[in-house]
């Protein structure tokens, strides 16, 4: 039995859903170590799943399936990022009406605790100073008071990839980012808790130790405590694997794949070149058995290793 992300790595609910959906009908899903390159084989029948953790930006191309998913025996629950940044910072991202009622549909269909806010991450730029974050959380969290119990959020990590991206903003179109001091992060965020708070939100820092102080907890994004509590009718033997330095994480199978979103974030730590996402995801086929191959033939005729 696994739990199931879906997924860190890209955006199966907004743009692989007929994907996974046709990998639900089959009973697995393939995916490859983005590290090694290994292809790895996991099972997706009801018995075998404890639980489906999505992530997205846009939920609703999946919205219209969760029903045949809840009536075939499948446990989930979403994390929804909402964050409020200029198009020109995320370009592929629904509006913030449409995602604040998909988030409100989703929470009034399966309750507040099995939707997650993430406000992530916090992006400081000449556009987003923290007077634009905290008028931003402000105005959401009131959106999304009694919808939810946990906001996630963490700071741009500035990887060689989010480099690439954000210095190539800069030459096109003049704006540029930058990583504050430590200082300033817990200031930002000491604030962020205040507002979370008074909204009936614990703020959860993820992978930031740093920032874990007063109303600011540790967060866990696929958190097993939480899992065993929302279904136990399932068994629960899952231990911790975090995924980087400070992860809380509980073990999981993440069946996505890096350079596959074309959500455009200029933050995205998943894709390389955005325009080769773009790419991918119009060639991809929802045939396949894994995301990033481009063809039946690509998918068939392996057996792959579990």
């Amino acid at each position: 039995m696994n739990i199931i992300s879906a997924s860190r790595r890209t955006d199966i609910p907004a743009f692989y859903s007929a994907w996974f959906m046709g990998r639900i009908r089959e009973g697995y899903a393939a995916y490859r170590n983005p590290f090694g390159g290994q292809e790895h084989r996991v099972s997706l029948l009801p018995e075998n799943v404890h639980s489906i953790v999505f992530w997205s930006k846009d939920y609703g191309p999946l919205i219209p399936h969760l029903r045949t998913l809840d009536s075939s025996g499948y446990h989930f629950c979403f994390h929804f990022t909402i964050t409020g940044l200029p198009p020109v910072l995320e370009e592929n991202v629904p509006t913030q009406r449409e995602t604040v009622e998909q988030f409100n549909k989703l929470a009034d269909e399966y309750g507040p605790r099995r939707i997650f806010w993430r406000y992530d991450p916090i992006l400081l730029s000449d556009l987003t100073g923290p007077d634009h974050h905290l008028s931003t959380f402000e105005g959401l969290a009131g959106e999304l008071r009694g919808r939810t119990e946990r906001c996630y959020i963490s700071f741009t990590q500035y990887y060689s990839k989010v480099k690439r991206n954000t210095a190539a903003l800069t030459n096109r179109r003049g704006i540029k980012c930058f990583d504050p001091h430590p200082e300033e992060k817990f200031a930002l965020v000491s604030r962020l808790a205040e507002i979370a708070e008074s909204n009936g939100m614990e703020l959860l820092s993820c992978c930031g130790d740093h920032l874990v102080e007063g109303k600011v907890g540790k967060g866990s994004c696929i958190d097993g405590a939480l899992l065993k509590e929302l279904f136990p009718d399932k068994p629960f033997g899952f231990g911790p694997n975090p995924t980087r330095p400070q992860c809380a994480c509980t073990d999981s199978r993440d069946i996505g794949a890096y350079d596959t979103c074309p959500h455009g974030c200029v933050y995205c730590y998943a894709n390389a070149n955005k325009e080769a996402a773009k790419r991918k995801h119009a060639e991809h086929l929802p045939q396949t058995e894994t995301l990033g191959g481009n063809t039946v033939e690509a998918a068939e005729g392996k057996e792959l290793n579990r």
